[in-house]
């Protein structure tokens, strides 16, 4: 395989286009992540109960978040190709459905969060005081699942028409309102009572709803492209185009769901283990969140570059981009994992209500994890950006479904309930699975099945 096309696209033009589209997902994700880490922050000045419950609730609803944006990715992909041909109709079209079914998927996890968090608590942990305090958040929060439905929506088609930096805007506003909310509400400053973790739900609705208004409030005061009007969703009822739709986003959806469940069953099997190795992998998960937001970043981006270049049917540009895609993923990944690791210790300190045994086990957890993200930079790249963008969905669910479920978790399990590994070692598995994914997804990559045009 010659390196000369490699070179031939990587010059300015695609560094210039690259940075454009990925630098706003980059800091959307780390805003989106620094809200976890700075929620978790908060409630770690009052004890371990609350981290370790913080940490399960959010899980669940990063389960469901996960969710709601993979039923948008359908329409994401869809954006991106008709954007390669400008046809700003087929993109209305698109980001309708998008809005469509996420709404309609978050009333019904709102209903199961409302009336069932005892039992999605009880999934992760047997602690009465972790669920209790746990079950008060996720009952407030679920409701902010109807903001999160047509963020991820908008966000997916702003992604798509190159426009990222609107969404990452907006989303940068919710957050600080919700950083300033939780300030307000955990605590009791200005006034307001000390609501402990039920504030910290309260907090996350309200900002959700300002960041919804105020993206409304700007595409009806700029007439922008995805201001949607009422017959932009007649679309429901074009059979051809909810047959497209659904086939990009059933297959898309089911490996988010499942991907998603499998990341709160290692968090639940990390439960298993001990009381300090859960609060170890709370505090770790936002960490990891914001280590992996440029790895995210570049993925995105690599929908919307491979996309807009298969949907004008430039297969070959696409397939040399994509390969130097990968590797720019692999390269940053790695400079980030060194820093990550250097900081381990000054990260760990941050959490002041943490035992010496806790901040041990978490610092042991981030050595891990340097390795981890790495491992993960490829199969990432692939299957969030590359594969998806051609409408290789189906590929990346069956990778998902068998590597993780087939073998990863299955294996934690042993881990867990057969030898009774302690922390860092169940830790250590979850990574696992990326050993086999790299194999698979090189493999799909070379065969060139996923380099298809999806639209008329």
């Amino acid at each position: 395989m010659t390196l000369n096309p490699l070179f031939q696209i990587f010059d300015r033009e695609f560094l210039k286009r690259l940075t454009f589209i990925a630098l706003p997902i980059i800091l959307q994700s780390i805003l989106f992540s620094s809200k976890g880490l700075i929620d978790i922050l908060m409630l770690s000045q009052l004890s371990e109960v609350d981290i370790a419950a913080m940490g399960i609730a959010a899980k669940a609803l990063f389960v469901t978040t996960i969710l709601l944006s993979g039923i948008a990715t359908g329409g994401g992909i869809l954006s991106a190709q008709y954007w390669g041909v400008r046809n700003e109709n087929g993109i209305k079209q698109s980001t309708a459905l998008s809005l469509f079914a996420t709404v309609s998927f978050a009333a019904l996890f709102c209903f199961i969060f409302f009336f069932y968090p005892h039992l999605i608590m009880g999934i992760a942990t047997s602690s009465d005081a972790i669920i209790e305090r746990g079950s008060e958040y996720l009952t407030i929060v679920g409701i902010s699942l109807f903001s999160s439905a047509i963020i991820v929506s908008f966000t997916a088609s702003f992604r798509s028409i190159a426009q990222p930096k609107i969404s990452t805007f907006f989303s940068a506003c919710g957050i600080v309102c919700n950083i300033f909310l939780n300030w307000v509400l955990i605590f009791g400053h200005l006034g307001a009572p000390a609501l402990g973790i039920k504030g910290a739900a309260i907090a996350t609705l309200i900002s959700g709803i300002i960041e919804v208004l105020l993206l409304w409030c700007y595409l009806f005061i700029t007439q922008h492209l995805l201001k949607l009007n009422i017959k932009d969703f007649n679309i429901l009822f074009s059979f051809s185009k909810l047959k497209l739709f659904s086939s990009l986003s059933l297959p898309t959806t089911c490996n988010f769901l499942l991907w998603s469940i499998g990341i709160f069953s290692y968090h639940a099997l990390m439960g298993a283990t001990s009381v300090e190795g859960l609060a170890a992998l709370s505090v770790l998960t936002p960490i990891e969140s914001i280590s992996l937001s440029f790895l995210v970043g570049i993925a995105n981006a690599s929908a919307v570059i491979i996309g807009n270049e298969l949907g004008a049917k430039r297969y070959q540009t696409a397939y040399y981009q994509a390969m130097l895609l990968t590797i720019i993923a692999i390269f940053i990944t790695s400079l980030v994992a060194i820093i990550l690791f250097l900081s381990r210790y000054h990260l760990v300190m941050l959490f002041s209500a943490l035992t010496l045994e806790t901040r041990a086990l978490a610092i042991t957890f981030i050595e891990i994890l340097s390795i981890g993200i790495v491992l993960r930079s490829l199969p990432t790249t692939l299957v969030v950006g590359v594969l998806r963008a051609g409408g290789d969905v189906k590929f990346c669910l069956y990778q998902d479904l068998l590597t993780q479920w087939a073998f990863g978790i299955p294996l934690a399990i042993i881990g867990v309930f057969v030898f009774h590994l302690p922390p860092q070692w169940i830790y250590m598995l979850f990574f696992a699975e990326t050993l086999f994914k790299w194999g698979a997804c090189i493999y799909r990559f070379k065969s060139k099945k996923w380099l298809n045009t999806l639209i008329d």
